[in-house]
């Protein structure tokens, strides 16, 4: 059912000598976005999504007279549920059983996955049908039920184009967004039975539902994530657009929901302000096509088994960091990867496999630490513009988070027995500028080596690790004189 993408990415394990897989290390966010940075047609289908996605987002929230008063109503909310979550997810596992559901705790992904695979094989079932989140995509579920025997069905368009490509997600909402529609029916051609298949939305769409319709009627267990869990009734509500997510919910003998522990809110006088604040970031106007909740389970009305998956893995840590945690407050909208001028340049594969985008700069450091070169180099892949800050509708200071985190990474390394190559170069040039003998001898023999090395007044290469600096700017060449030297000379 697989067919290669076009666009492929460096292998992720390599073999021991012995034999067996072992997974190389993530590259850093720089070097991840250099075969996007270069992929003209990647660009140009990122710059058209984005900018259409921004204009339908525009005019959603214009038409919102108290869209400012909704936004500081949902910040409100999200911090009080926050500070409160304890008692929250209490009172939701007490109604989620109360209505015939099991919840389970996981405090990792390798748990979620864990108790995922064993319902599913307590049920019998090879097969599963999914209404995909970022949740699942952030526990690795895909990847556990495949070493489990079992076969995970997308429902969902844009999953359904990922998977058949081999591909990775390039956006929360859009998955498939960095694909324009000639390169999903080449797709469907090579993939799917559909012969004379042309490049129009309703063929396409039509393709996709003959495609699944048959593994949505036959399917004994669904898997969905949640937009939201409502405390006070012990209600997972989902969104969406395709109405692929209601008929995983309704059809199936088992449900499995799984849902990260941020997902809670107090009420549903609480869900009314989000309900109105995430459609209308998200440009799809005042509301999504379809809303389901479902509370538990119902006698002779859908499954006959629902199992509640809360997931921590991480966000007990964020939750402790009193300026990281704005980041929980994340409704999911992709409106700050919209509006995003680095997004928009290298899409969202060099973000990682899970969260693309702004709020992927500072979610994902903060849920898997720091310690790895990939993480870390996430806190840096931004302007700091602030335009993600401006369209926020829960209003996360995410230029202010991200300032945080990089200041978190530089504390990390101070740590090292070995210090970095960057941090012995600052501590180098520290101790010279701490004495102002040393820095006027260091600046005379630097502005000597300079002038050697530019060309026209101009330094288009520097060596070693400067060179970094001139792999994307030159740099004027220092003037002969300084000005401290200057001024000594004139000072009467």
């Amino acid at each position: 059912m697989t067919a290669p993408s076009r666009r492929t990415t460096p292998s992720s394990t390599r073999t021991r000598p012995g034999g067996g897989p072992v997974p190389l290390p993530a590259p850093k966010f720089a070097s991840a976005a250099r075969s996007a940075l270069a992929d003209t047609g990647l660009r140009r289908n990122l710059r058209g999504a984005t900018a259409e996605a921004r204009a339908r987002t525009s005019a959603a929230t214009a038409g919102a007279a108290d869209w400012d008063a909704l936004r500081e109503a949902g910040r409100a909310i999200g911090d009080a549920a926050l500070l409160n979550l304890d008692v929250h997810l209490e009172e939701l596992e007490r109604r989620v059983t109360e209505t015939g559901g099991v919840v389970h705790w996981a405090v990792d992904a390798a748990e979620a996955r864990e108790v995922v695979t064993g319902l599913v094989r307590a049920s019998g079932a090879k097969e599963v049908v999914k209404a995909s989140s970022a949740t699942l995509r952030e526990i690795g579920l895909d990847a556990a039920l495949a070493r489990a025997g079992v076969i995970a069905y997308e429902t969902a368009i844009a999953d359904l184009v990922v998977g058949l490509g081999g591909d990775e997600p390039s956006h929360l909402l859009s998955p498939a967004l960095h694909r324009d529609r000639a390169e999903i029916a080449e797709l469907f051609r090579r993939t799917l039975p559909a012969a004379g298949l042309g490049d129009d939305p309703a063929g396409l769409a039509a393709a996709a539902r003959a495609h699944l319709r048959d593994r949505l009627l036959r399917a004994r267990v669904a898997v969905t994530g949640a937009n939201f869990l409502v405390a006070e009734t012990g209600t997972p509500v989902v969104l969406e657009s395709e109405g692929n997510a209601r008929m995983c919910l309704s059809l199936p003998d088992t449900l499995i929901t799984v849902a990260g522990i941020d997902k809670v809110v107090p009420s549903w006088a609480d869900l009314e302000v989000f309900l109105q604040l995430l459609p209308r970031a998200a440009g799809a106007g005042p509301m999504t096509p379809y809303a389901a909740s479902w509370p538990g389970v119902t006698p002779g009305d859908g499954p006959r088994a629902f199992h509640l998956v809360l997931v921590d893995n991480g966000r007990t840590r964020v939750l402790a960091d009193e300026v990281g945690r704005a980041a929980l407050r994340c409704v999911r909208c992709s409106a700050c990867v919209n509006v995003c001028p680095v997004y928009e340049r290298t899409g969202g594969r060099a973000y990682g496999p899970v969260y693309p985008g702004p709020i992927g700069a500072i979610l994902t450091p903060q849920l898997r630490g720091v310690e790895s070169a990939a993480d870390a180099s996430l806190p840096y892949a931004s302007t700091l513009c602030g335009a993600c800050a401006d369209v926020c509708p829960v209003k996360i200071d995410i230029p202010g988070v991200l300032v945080h985190l990089r200041g978190a990474v530089v504390e990390s390394r101070r740590r090292r027995p070995v210090p970095t190559p960057e941090l012995a170069l600052m501590r180098g040039l520290a101790w010279t500028m701490g004495d102002a003998r040393r820095y006027e001898t260091a600046l005379r023999r630097s502005t000597r080596w300079a002038r050697l090395l530019s060309r026209g007044g101009r330094i288009r290469r520097l060596p070693g690790l400067l060179g970094k600096w001139t792999e994307a700017r030159d740099l004027p060449a220092p003037p002969a004189e300084s000005f401290r030297a200057w001024w000594a000379r004139r000072r009467p």
